[in-house]
C-alpha cells in the first residue's frame, strides 16, 4: 500500500471517534450570507451546531479557495496553493462539508468541485471567511448531538485539523445511533471503515458528509489518479455484507489533486490510503 511519510509520529489510536445521535434534514443556504454562517443557521434551526452536509449545484460569489499542493518547507508531508479568487459567480457541481468549532468559533471544511464564471472546471478546499452564497441553494445534513467536530493541533500531519469530541448533548431531536469519526494518515480508507463496523457490530452504515484527502486514488473502473496530493469529498458511501457476508464499504468520491487533474468514481477497496485526513459521520443503520 502507498505511504507518505508525515513530520510527526503516528498516534497508536488510528480512528479518532465518538459515538453519539443524530439526524438527517435538508436546508436551503440563504442568499447573500457568508457559506460558513449560512450552513450554521441551517444546522441550529435544527437545534445543532455540528455535523456534515453534501450539496450538488450551487453559486457562491464572492468565492475564495485553495488547492493541493507541495510543501515548500518539508514541514508538512503536503500543503494549500496560493490562494484563487475567481470573478463574478461560480457554480459548484458537487461537494461535502464538516461544519465544527475553531478556536472557540463555527468553522468549516469543505470540499468541492465547480465551474468558475470564464467556464474552467477546478476544485479543492472553500475558505470559510471569504466565500459568499450567491443565489438560495439546497443541502442535505446530518446534525450530530453529543460530539463536536473541533479544529485541533495534529502532531502527526502538522495540521489543526478537525476530529471529533464529546460535547453535552443539546436536547436536539434525532432518530439514530451516529458515530463522528476521523481517519488518521497511512490507512486504507475503505478498510478502515469497515474493521471499525466489525468491531462495533455494525452490520449496516451509511456515510454523511465526507471531507478529506488520499494518496492519489484508484477506481473501480480502472481510472488511476497518481498525484499523491489530493483534496476529496464523498458523494455517496455505504458499508453492508458483500456477495460472501463479509463487509464492504462502496465509496464514491470526487477529487482534485496539486497538478488540476479531476476525477471521480468508486473506489478500491484496499488500495486508497489516506493523505492528511478523513472526517465523516457513519449512521448505523442496524
Amino acid at each position: 500500500m502507498r505511504i507518505i511519510k508525515q513530520p510527526g509520529a503516528p498516534l497508536p489510536e488510528r480512528i479518532q471517534w465518538v459515538e453519539a445521535r443524530g439526524r438527517a434534514f435538508s436546508f436551503t443556504l440563504q442568499a447573500g450570507l457568508p457559506l460558513l454562517e449560512a450552513a450554521r443557521r441551517g444546522f441550529a434551526a435544527e437545534g445543532f451546531t455540528s455535523g456534515v452536509l453534501n450539496f450538488g449545484h450551487g453559486a457562491l460569489g464572492p468565492f475564495a479557495y485553495v488547492m493541493p499542493a507541495l510543501s515548500k518547507t518539508g514541514e508538512n508531508a503536503a500543503f494549500y496553493s496560493d490562494t484563487f479568487r475567481p470573478s463574478g459567480v461560480t457554480r459548484t457541481r458537487l461537494g461535502s462539508m464538516t461544519l465544527g468549532t475553531r478556536d472557540g468559533a463555527p468553522f468549516f471544511h469543505c470540499h468541492a468541485l465547480w465551474t468558475e464564471v470564464d467556464g474552467r472546471a477546478s476544485g479543492g478546499h472553500m475558505l470559510p471567511d471569504e466565500t459568499v452564497v450567491a443565489e438560495p441553494f439546497a443541502v442535505e445534513a446530518f446534525g450530530i448531538d453529543g460530539a463536536t467536530f473541533t479544529a485541533e493541533i495534529d502532531p502527526e500531519t502538522n495540521f489543526k485539523l478537525f476530529g471529533p469530541v464529546v460535547s453535552a448533548a443539546t436536547g436536539a431531536r434525532t432518530t439514530s445511533r451516529a458515530f463522528a469519526m476521523r481517519l488518521r494518515p497511512n490507512q486504507d480508507f475503505a478498510g478502515c471503515l469497515e474493521g471499525f463496523c466489525r468491531d462495533h457490530g455494525i452490520a449496516r452504515a451509511k456515510i454523511h458528509g465526507g471531507v478529506g484527502s488520499t494518496i492519489g486514488a484508484r477506481f473501480t473502473d480502472g481510472g488511476v489518479t497518481e498525484p499523491f496530493a489530493t483534496e476529496l469529498a464523498i458523494t455517496a458511501g455505504a458499508i453492508a455484507p458483500g456477495s460472501s457476508g463479509a463487509l464492504e464499504a462502496a465509496l464514491d468520491v470526487a477529487l482534485i489533486d496539486y497538478t488540476g487533474g479531476v476525477a471521480e468514481g468508486r473506489l478500491v477497496r484496499g488500495d486508497n490510503p489516506v493523505l492528511m485526513t478523513m472526517e465523516l459521520v457513519l449512521e448505523a443503520l442496524d
